[in-house]
């Protein structure tokens, strides 16, 4: 059996739980208890998002989540945020490197967090869209949405260590 794909006005979502939705496809067909998740989580934050059953196993994948009706658009988009939440830098304020191990402090979304870099150059990505992904040596994730958006003390913190 191929992989089922759903799009636009073909399915409509209800959110059944924390991150579980069910969804009610054209041809009647419901499928309950699903999971969605990213198949491409860093690149693909709208596209191919699989929805998984209670055993993990594939039943749907989503093409576009833009191209899914409002209400269900809205259900899907915050199940992702929900499971896939990432403190959101918003200013460095400040960064100093001790014996190798950067600490930064940081205000997020979430507050004030201090956490530490082992490696700069693995763990600090900066990617085509803007984004900067930060991994901390306890490997939690962080992410700047936009790096240009940062204000002028911020982007020098972060400049000296690209």
């Amino acid at each position: 059996m191929g992989r089922r794909y759903l799009d636009g006005d073909s399915v409509i979502f209800t959110k059944k739980d924390f991150c579980l939705v069910d969804a009610k496809l054209y041809d009647g067909t419901v499928l309950e208890n699903l999971e969605p998740r990213r198949l491409f989580p860093v690149s693909g934050r709208t596209k191919y998002i699989t929805l998984l059953d209670q055993q993990g196993k594939e039943q749907a994948i989503i093409r576009d989540v833009d191209n899914l009706m409002k209400e269900s658009r809205k259900i899907i988009t915050e199940c992702l945020e929900e499971y896939y939440m990432i403190p959101k830098i918003t200013a460095l304020l400040d960064v100093y490197d001790k014996r190798g191990t950067l600490k930064w402090t940081v205000e997020t979304d979430c507050g004030i967090i201090e956490f530490q870099i082992r490696n700069r150059h693995t763990d600090i990505k900066v990617l085509y869209d803007g984004r900067v992904l930060v991994r901390d040596s306890n490997d939690n994730r962080y992410e700047i949405v936009n790096h240009n958006d940062l204000d002028k003390h911020s982007k020098t913190l972060l400049n000296n260590e690209l």
